[in-house]
């Protein structure tokens, strides 16, 4: 039970789509324009560099409420698993993201509100992850490419950490952990599908931070 409320209070959370309402601002739907979706990426692509960060920036503390919601009801109830059900209120976010109700289920890609997840359960991580992130963006500048390849740095760092006693939980929940964000990986890799169609293909779209503002046409 306390996982399924975990998953419901980050769904709650994650329904609340930045790129969307940043979109509604420019009198447009971000999902008619670019790659179709409510990330970040799109809305740089769409709106500039201010929408990208102020999308970034929503979707990613979005993520970070959502987990501090569920960490502040479940710490004196169930410490022995809590960094799991942290996890579970994220992963909930990112498919409230993903998958919105309000909007036909269709919503970003999940990888601001995945930041938002290690910013708010291993700043370890994160700070891993990001080094990983900026270090292939400025090399390669496929976002696509960063963004997976510092989810599976983020996979990797939960198991070492976690099987380094770092976590405090017993070997099944920390199993049960590695479990879920393995499925969150899953989920990036299957929400970027056309992206890695494109990679292969040599059709990929590069970004550029210093390229200029766009608005929708």
């Amino acid at each position: 039970m306390e996982r399924l409320i975990c998953v419901l209070i980050g769904y709650a959370f994650g329904l609340l789509q930045t790129g969307y309402l940043i979109g509604k601002y420019y009198h447009t739907d971000i999902r008619q324009h670019g790659s179709g979706n409510a990330g970040t990426t799109n809305a740089l692509r769409t709106f500039g560099k201010k929408a990208g960060a102020l999308t970034l920036l929503g979707d990613l503390f979005k993520c970070v409420a959502a987990v501090l919601v569920a960490g502040a009801i479940f710490k004196s109830r169930c410490p022995e698993m809590l960094m799991l059900l942290k996890i579970y209120a994220a992963a909930g976010c990112v498919l409230g993201h993903n998958f919105p109700f309000f909007l036909g289920f269709k919503g970003g890609k999940g990888i601001a509100a995945s930041a938002g997840m290690l910013v708010a359960v291993d700043l370890r991580v994160f700070g891993i992850c990001f080094v990983v992130f900026f270090a292939l963006f400025f090399t390669m500048h496929y976002v696509s490419v960063c963004s997976l390849a510092s989810y599976i740095t983020a996979l990797v760092c939960f198991i070492v950490f976690g099987q380094m006693g770092l976590y405090g939980m017993e070997q099944p929940y920390l199993t049960e952990m590695y479990i879920v964000v393995a499925l969150l990986a899953a989920m990036a890799f299957w929400r970027h599908r056309e992206n890695i169609k494109r990679l292969i293909a040599g059709t990929e779209n590069k970004v550029f931070l210093s390229s200029k503002k766009k608005k929708p046409e």
